[in-house]
C-alpha cells in the first residue's frame, strides 16, 4: 500500500519519542520488509533535520536521520501545484495542508498520523498505524 507518513510519526521513529515509538517501529518494520510503501514530502526532510537537531544537539545525528529517511521512504515533491493546491485548501495548519496535497498529486492511497483531526479534510483515507497495519494485513492474507 503507498501511504504518506505523517511527519510527526517518522520523528517518533528517529527519535525513539515514547509513548510512539513502538507503534512507529512496527510500521517502519513492514516498510522495511516492503508490506508498505512509505512516503515523505521533500518538507518533511527539512523539519527532521531541524527538530531532530534541536532534539539531539548534533548536526551529524540530524543528517543521520535525514539519510535514514531518505533510504526508507519515497520523497514527494513539493512544487508551485502542490503549494497552491494546499493554500487553497484553507485549512489552518499549512503543513498538514500541504501533507494532503503532495498525498493527492501523488496518488496515494493514505495517509498514516497520530493526528486524525489534522487531516479531517483529507479526500484520501487518514489512518493510524494500526488501522495501516491492520489493513494492509488483511490484504495479504485475504
Amino acid at each position: 500500500m503507498r501511504t504518506l507518513i505523517d511527519t510527526n510519526i517518522v520523528l517518533d521513529f528517529l527519535l525513539q519519542r515514547e509513548p510512539f515509538f513502538q507503534d512507529a517501529e512496527l510500521l517502519f518494520q513492514a516498510i522495511d520488509e516492503g508490506e508498505i510503501t512509505g512516503y515523505v514530502t521533500a518538507t518533511t526532510l527539512t523539519d527532521i533535520f531541524y527538530i531532530s537537531r534541536r532534539h539531539t544537539r548534533s548536526i551529524e545525528q540530524a543528517r543521520q536521520a535525514v539519510s535514514e529517511t531518505l533510504t526508507a521512504m519515497v520523497i514527494c515533491p513539493v512544487d508551485r501545484a502542490v503549494l497552491e493546491l494546499a493554500f487553497d485548501s484553507g485549512l489552518p495548519d499549512f503543513e498538514d495542508a500541504v501533507q494532503i496535497s503532495s498525498a493527492v498529486a501523488q496518488g496515494l492511497e493514505a495517509i498514516v498520523t497520530r493526528d486524525a483531526q489534522g487531516f479531517s479534510s483529507s479526500s484520501i483515507p487518514v489512518l493510524s498505524i494500526q488501522d495501516l497495519l491492520r489493513q494492509v494485513r488483511q490484504q495479504t492474507s485475504g
